[in-house]
């Protein structure tokens, strides 16, 4: 019974964190950060790599400032990082699916920033992790975004438009 529960207790959380992307992206912003924020005093820091990388990646996506949300982006990467290491569970296609899209969306938070060299270091991270992902509607999207925002960044790596970051839709494992 408790092994059961335990199988149960990440499907919650996930289902959770869905519901709040589903209030973002209806058009509540500052609800789904105030949503995203509790969930993360829930489950912290050091709560499951899988939770806090799809809980960071979104919030994310409701920060007012680039830096805030370079910083959520790291979070995110750094989880998925953490399970893609995490030999003894495998890799979970969910985090390969993922992590082309954290570092595209690494590389869009630095030029925002000006960082120009870090923005091309995510964003060649990105284009070589994408070759994991499948020929579905998802993976055709990360690369789009990739090409896009390639093909805005300027010499000094700074975006030449808004509509060049990577698909906001949750990869299907």
């Amino acid at each position: 019974m408790a092994e059961r529960q335990e199988q149960a207790a990440p499907d919650a959380v996930l289902t959770r964190i869905g519901q709040v992307v589903m209030l973002h992206h209806g058009g509540d912003r500052e609800e789904a950060r105030h949503r995203f924020l509790q969930l993360w005093a829930e489950i912290g820091e050091h709560g499951a790599a899988l939770h806090r990388c799809t809980l960071a990646h979104y919030l994310a996506d409701t920060q007012d400032d680039p830096s805030d949300e370079l910083a959520w982006d790291l979070r995110a990467l750094s989880a998925a990082e953490e399970l893609a290491g995490d030999r003894a569970a495998g890799d979970p296609p969910s985090v390969r699916a993922f992590l082309p899209s954290l570092h595209l969306n690494l590389a869009a938070d630095y030029a925002r920033l000006g960082r120009a060299e870090a923005a091309h270091s995510h964003l060649r991270r990105a284009r070589h992790a994408a070759g994991s992902l499948s020929d579905d509607g998802y993976g055709d999207g990360v690369w789009a975004a990739i090409s896009r925002l390639e093909s805005h960044l300027g010499e000094d790596g700074s975006p030449g438009g808004d509509h060049w970051g990577p698909p906001r839709q949750r990869p299907t494992t």
